[in-house]
């Protein structure tokens, strides 16, 4: 980095600042308000709200949807227009499933709901469903690959997910009310039901060996489960990875235990409960039609799907965790400007030093960009609570292994090159040459604040050359005053990790 040139900014990541969005999502088990905080490629969650109504409880047996599921829809809909209003949200958006699709009464309930509303409610044909929830997966994972399958109260959507894959799509009669409710209650049926169902989507073996992409609340449940059952050092949902093996041996021994034997389920609400049975069935004859390689869980589904279809195009080839990284840096940090400007910095030692991959570098200029969201908390405790800021974040577009190098190297850049419980625990998510770099990276941040004191402009006045097996640090006459002995020591730290000698030029 030539001294005082100009720092090279990422590309802006999306951030828009505008009024909010909302969307209503009138489901066959749940009725919900989810609002954004705007149009940007990384929207913050304002508000969300959930009523379970079961509106696809009987439809199969009676072929209605019910008077009391319907007025639990219906008085969370004239609620949900309240809370819109109260704030001001600029578009919302209603849609409707499978059970408001298919019931005989469902065309009045419709009529009903747009009263209470306000508003046009559009009603999403199966087909729909699948290409949102492929948009939702699209949104929240890079190079995403295999099958996305949406499970909801009234039917199973699943649909291709790669770039060079054909729009393959299949839209099940597999929701857990409807799988309930037709079986019986009798889960030797449901399996039949089940089996006889997926047989009927040939095109699933085309995808086998690959992820399949697990969207919706009673995925999610599994994922709670499981991660109950591993001890698992994070509680973050999404991307979590279930080996097909052991997601196999899960939904069987969910059909034969009460749900009440495993961890983790205190979380999960009653309604959700009695479907997991049903669920655990579906996941099970997935499993055996498609033989995929591990189960992917995705936050992300029709919801987000259809934010992000609503998108610039522009907007939606932006770098999903970039951008909510940007954004928790201005919300956070001590300057947004000096956190890119670490991401320049740290490239003249990783390029030098380290042959990182693509997706290395991005997952360093991510801790770059969140590194000093912690500055605000007791320096006593910065570390680990940045640790939990990182291990907790809505981000989307990294996997646990990467949550984890960057909540460690966060870890490290606060607190110094040290072994603690937090870095046991977090160390086996990820690779020894991961670990390495996040020693390295936390140690290079630690090495600029000496410099720069969490304020932007200094780094880029200075030049950080490795030459040889010396590190040589370049402070223009103005900034010697800067060289003492904890900025020595930070430097030597750093140097040494690289197996390199430090000096100063002025």
């Amino acid at each position: 980095m030539a001294g005082g040139a100009k720092i090279k900014r990422l590309k802006p990541q999306g951030i828009v600042e505008e009024t909010p969005e909302g969307i209503v999502d009138i489901g066959s088990n749940s009725v919900r308000l989810v609002v954004f905080d705007g149009p940007g490629r990384c929207p913050s969650c304002l508000f969300n709200e959930k009523v379970l109504c079961g509106l696809g409880r009987n439809l199969v047996s009676k072929g209605v949807l019910g008077k009391v599921p319907v007025k639990k829809a219906l008085e969370a809909l004239q609620r949900f227009r309240a809370l819109a209003d109260q704030l001001n949200i600029g578009k919302l958006e209603v849609i409707a499933t499978a059970a408001a699709r298919e019931a005989d009464d469902g065309a009045q309930f419709i009529e009903e709901a747009e009263a209470r509303v306000r508003g046009p409610i559009r009603v999403l044909t199966g087909k729909e469903e699948a290409r949102l929830a492929l948009s939702g997966v699209y949104s929240a994972f890079n190079n995403a690959k295999g099958v996305a399958g949406d499970l909801g109260g009234g039917s199973l959507e699943l649909v291709g997910v790669g770039k060079d894959v054909k729009s393959e799509w299949a839209t099940l009669k597999l929701g857990g009310l409807r799988l309930m409710d037709t079986s019986g209650g009798k889960l030797p049926k449901a399996r039949q039901i089940a089996r006889q169902q997926f047989k009927k989507v040939k095109w699933l073996e085309n995808y086998s060996g690959q992820a399949f992409y697990a969207v919706g609340g009673t995925w999610r449940a599994f994922a709670k489960i499981h991660m109950g059952w591993r001890d698992y050092p994070l509680r973050i949902l999404h991307s979590y990875q279930i080996p097909a093996g052991e997601a196999l041996e899960l939904a069987r021994t969910v059909q034969e235990r009460p749900i009440e034997f495993f961890d983790g389920v205190d979380g999960i609400s009653g309604g959700r409960r009695q479907l997991l049975p049903y669920g655990a069935v579906v996941l099970e004859q997935l499993i055996h039609a498609l033989d995929p390689r591990e189960i992917i869980i995705s936050a992300s589904g029709i919801r987000e799907g259809l934010h992000f279809e609503g998108l610039d195009d522009n907007v939606k080839k932006l770098d999903p965790l970039l951008c909510a990284c940007e954004s928790l840096a201005r919300h956070r940090s001590r300057s947004v400007t000096h956190a890119f400007e670490l991401c320049s910095w740290t490239d003249e030692i990783f390029k030098a030093l380290d042959k990182e991959s693509a997706e290395e570098r991005r997952l360093r200029h991510a801790a770059c960009l969140v590194s000093d969201v912690g500055w605000r908390i007791h320096v006593d405790y910065r570390g680990e609570q940045s640790v939990n800021v990182i291990d907790n974040a809505a981000f989307a577009g990294v996997d646990h292994a990467g949550r984890a190098f960057m909540a460690l190297t966060l870890f490290f850049r606060n607190e110094g090159i040290k072994k603690s419980e937090v870095t046991r625990k977090l160390r086996g998510l990820m690779s020894e040459r991961a670990y390495s770099r996040a020693r390295n990276l936390g140690a290079a941040l630690r090495a600029a604040h000496m410099i720069s004191a969490g304020r932007a402009g200094s780094l880029e006045k200075t030049q950080l050359k490795v030459t040889g097996k010396t590190f040589v640090l370049e402070l223009p006459g103005d900034m010697a005053n800067l060289n003492g002995e904890r900025l020595r020591n930070r430097f030597n730290t750093l140097s040494s990790m690289f197996d390199r000698k430090f000096q100063i030029k002025n």
